[in-house]
C-alpha cells in the first residue's frame, strides 16, 4: 500500500530542485547551512507523514481482526 501521496511527492522534488539550486547559487556557508537545515525539516515531516500512514493501516487492519473475533464469538454464544 502506498503512504506517500502526490502532493507529498511534488513537495520532495520541489524541495529537493530547490536545495540543489541553492547548492549552487548560494557563496556563503551560513547559507548553505540554512538551506540545508531547511531540506532536513522538510525531509523530517514527510517521513513522519509516512510513518502515521503507515502506523494508521496497521491500526486498521488490528480493528479489523478485533471486530471479526468479535462476530465469531457472538455467532458462537448468541446474547439473549
Amino acid at each position: 500500500m502506498r503512504h506517500i501521496d502526490n502532493w507529498s511527492v511534488m513537495v520532495i522534488a520541489l524541495t529537493l530542485i530547490l536545495f540543489v539550486l541553492a547548492l549552487f547559487l548560494t557563496g556563503s556557508e551560513h547559507d548553505l547551512l540554512l538551506e540545508t537545515g531547511v531540506f532536513l525539516v522538510s525531509v523530517k515531516l514527510i517521513l513522519m507523514s509516512y510513518k502515521n500512514g503507515a502506523q494508521g493501516e496497521q491500526l486498521k487492519d488490528q480493528l479489523n481482526q478485533i471486530q471479526a473475533a468479535i462476530q465469531r464469538l457472538e455467532r458462537r454464544f448468541p446474547p439473549k
